[in-house]
């Protein structure tokens, strides 16, 4: 694995991408001295006897109830085993490893009371690659990601299971196996690990570079899409869009431009071509797509902010020994940017699933009817397309946003909430619909480019038909589909769509 150097506070993007992908993050020993100061202040508080949130009172509703000193490790122990309520399904093991790099960061930067040994164990479940099985349901988004970050520390205080390189194994299993201890929880402690955004944030995250590589294989599939419909480019001309002057949709009408560069079936109808104008699904592919990237980008800024805060509570300020009670861990900005992130995803893979239909639809592309040249007999393309559809109607129901939801909880103590939590838990499942929607569609788009032969696509669209040729022959007779499918969706899933075209630099979600 590659190890990543994790600054606390000023990570990037790119950082955050290259631990969801897998590097292995160790903190900046430039942080040390604030942890040490924090934890330190927490020791001062405590010795004044005065009664403090969450480290000698109880919590939430029960914050009036005083704890008596020799009850502070028990208190915290008991936080943490009461809070680990979640339901469903484990985490993704991907996500759950970003979750913990985010807590990480933010215990790190010396406001949470935590100690050296305990974020010290943190990172080392990172490293040894212990992962605690995360239930992904429990969370409303408000006073912490409560549930999924409480079965996160349990597997700290040697509780629960954890997924290993060796398989899925109790807790105190795993650490034997990989010389690791549990850790007692000192004061503020269990608090600390489990308040805070960071379950949310890892799948807004994790939903947010995966819908980069959607973003990008859309304007391939698009590209190719107009040349097999015999579509123009001249509505992706720059001066119709410098004219608008949106950023996303300038670099998208350049993209899409640049990808069809030199395409012979292009210059084959550049003239005498009895149309007029292409339906909206590819002519207004740089308006869609570019208000998507914007949007994208937009959640982007807001993802990289809430990843290098700190959001549990109450916060210490180890200067004056203050501990301050507040509401960091109220997850509203990663609610709206996971809000985002799905109306720009759902929008994708309708525009998608339209240039679909079009292709299939003999009167708007002039092909044989559902792209097969013995209509009839074969159905061709045609329940690919009924596939797409009820992919892109599912996506539209998940589209919903989740931050205008809220349901008082902690009797009534938090009465409004984010629904951060499974906004952007829904992300990755709509990502993978509208995945499967661009895969079907590279399929149609190199059937339809197909029957346009001897002339060739660009080079870069070209290379891309020859990627999805060496997986999938041309369909001249119907056979069993599901297999081509798939093939396809791994193409887009992995990145392969994008990467054949690679002559061609395709705009992301960086600024």
């Amino acid at each position: 694995m590659t190890e990543l150097t994790l600054k606390p506070g000023s990570a990037t993007l790119a950082d955050w991408r290259a631990i969801y992908r897998g590097a292995v993050p160790k903190l900046d020993a430039a942080c040390r001295p604030k942890i040490k100061a924090s934890a330190e202040a927490v020791a001062r508080i405590l010795a004044k006897g005065e009664p403090v949130y969450g480290i000698n009172t109880g919590f939430g509703k029960l914050a009036s109830v005083r704890i008596p000193g020799e009850d502070l490790e028990t208190l915290q122990r008991n936080i943490v085993l009461s809070h680990a309520a979640g339901v469903g399904e484990p985490m993704p093991v991907a996500v759950v490893r970003l979750m913990m790099a985010l807590k990480l960061a933010s215990l790190a930067q010396g406001a949470s009371g935590v100690r050296a040994e305990t974020i010290d164990l943190l990172q080392g479940m990172l490293a040894n690659d212990v992962i605690p099985v995360v239930p992904a349901q429990g969370s409303v988004g408000a006073s912490g990601d409560l549930a999924p970050l409480s079965h996160m520390t349990a597997v700290m205080i040697g509780v629960g299971e954890c997924f290993t390189p060796h398989g899925r194994f109790p807790a105190k299993v795993a650490f034997v196996s990989h010389g690791l201890e549990p850790v007692t929880l000192g004061a503020k402690e269990g608090l600390a690990l489990l308040n805070g955004t960071q379950f949310s944030t890892a799948f807004a995250l994790a939903g947010l570079f995966e819908a980069e590589t959607l973003y990008q294989s859309a304007l391939v599939a698009g590209a190719l899409s107009t040349d097999a419909a015999r579509g123009s480019d001249a509505p992706f001309d720059p001066r119709i869009h410098l004219l608008r002057k949106h950023r996303g949709q300038i670099e998208t009408a350049d993209a899409l431009r640049n990808l069809m560069a030199g395409s012979a079936i292009r210059e084959s109808h550049r003239v005498g071509d009895e149309r007029v104008q292409d339906p909206y699904c590819l002519r207004c592919q740089p308006q869609v797509m570019g208000a998507a990237l914007d949007v994208l980008r937009k959640a982007a800024d807001t993802l990289e902010t809430e990843a290098n805060g700190v959001t549990d509570n109450p916060l210490i300020f180890a200067e004056d020994d203050t501990a301050l009670s507040g509401g960091n861990f109220h997850a509203e900005p990663v609610a709206f940017a996971a809000d985002m992130i799905a109306l720009a995803v759902c929008e994708i893979g309708s525009l998608s699933e339209r240039r679909i239909a079009m292709l299939v639809d003999p009167a708007l592309s002039g092909m044989p009817a559902f792209l097969t040249p013995k209509p009839g007999l074969n159905s061709g393309f045609m329940i690919p397309q009924v596939t797409a559809a009820a992919l892109v109607s599912e996506n539209k129901q998940k589209a919903y946003p989740a931050s205008v939801d809220s349901i008082p909880t902690s009797a009534n103590q938090e009465d409004h909430v984010s629904m951060a939590a499974h906004g952007a838990r829904r992300l990755l499942g709509m990502i993978e619909n509208a995945t499967a929607v661009i895969g079907i569609e590279l399929l149609a788009a190199a059937q339809g480019c197909d029957f346009h032969q001897p002339l060739a696509s660009s080079e870069a669209l070209e290379a891309v038909r020859k990627l999805v040729r060496a997986e999938v022959p041309h369909l001249d007779n119907d056979r069993h589909f599901h297999p081509d499918m798939e093939k396809a969706i791994a193409m887009v899933r992995s990145g392969a769509a994008v990467n054949a075209a690679g002559a061609v630099k395709l705009p992301g979600i960086a600024l």
